[in-house]
């Protein structure tokens, strides 16, 4: 699956777990990422925020066990870019690292509980992660694929999909988090 699309992808989401900005992940920086995502859940919502942490911890046992090739306890660029098209997005892997984390802050997000994500909820659920509203607001449209003013479970889980797996650049799930400077 290596590709100029996914290793681009995979360092823009190492920047944006390095928390620290030491250029190496830590069990600190994931979770400090879950925090940041467990702030998007109403003060009530403990299961959201239990399932974003131990989703996001057994993320960090898969690098432990997968990337951290050198045993230091930290995780480089290079060696999350490898477990990440290796081990992270291998089917046995995703589900439960990636969608789990992907189902938990959709339910967090979604703050009326309607199960959908409006356009408000959207774009609050990523400035709060540090994504503009300039660029969340267009990514909204993309990501809303039956163009119903809301985006379902289902289309969140797609662009989930789209972003980890997919090599096509014009993939709307490559706007996640903003522009990627991908060529189109």
């Amino acid at each position: 699956m290596t590709s100029a699309v996914m290793d681009q992808k995979f360092s823009t989401l190492f920047d944006w777990f390095d928390q620290d900005r030491d250029g190496h992940l830590t069990q600190g920086d994931l979770k400090t990422t879950a925090a940041v995502f467990a702030k998007l859940a109403a003060d009530d919502d403990r299961s959201s925020v239990t399932a974003i942490q131990e989703a996001f911890g057994l993320w960090w046992q898969l690098l432990l066990q997968h990337a951290d090739t050198d045993g230091d306890g930290r995780v480089s660029r290079q060696e999350f870019t490898t477990a990440m098209e290796d081990q992270v997005t291998a089917p046995e892997h995703f589900e439960s690292a990636v969608m789990a984390i992907a189902d938990a802050v959709m339910r967090a997000a979604d703050t009326n509980g309607d199960g959908v994500l409006s356009l408000d909820e959207y774009v609050r659920m990523y400035q709060a992660l540090g994504v503009s509203p300039e660029h969340s607001a267009p990514a909204f449209a993309m990501l809303d694929l039956d163009g119903n003013g809301v985006i379902r479970h289902e289309e969140y889980r797609t662009a989930i999909v789209d972003f980890y797996l997919s090599t096509d650049p014009a993939s709307p799930g490559n706007y996640l988090l903003g522009p990627l400077g991908l060529p189109a």
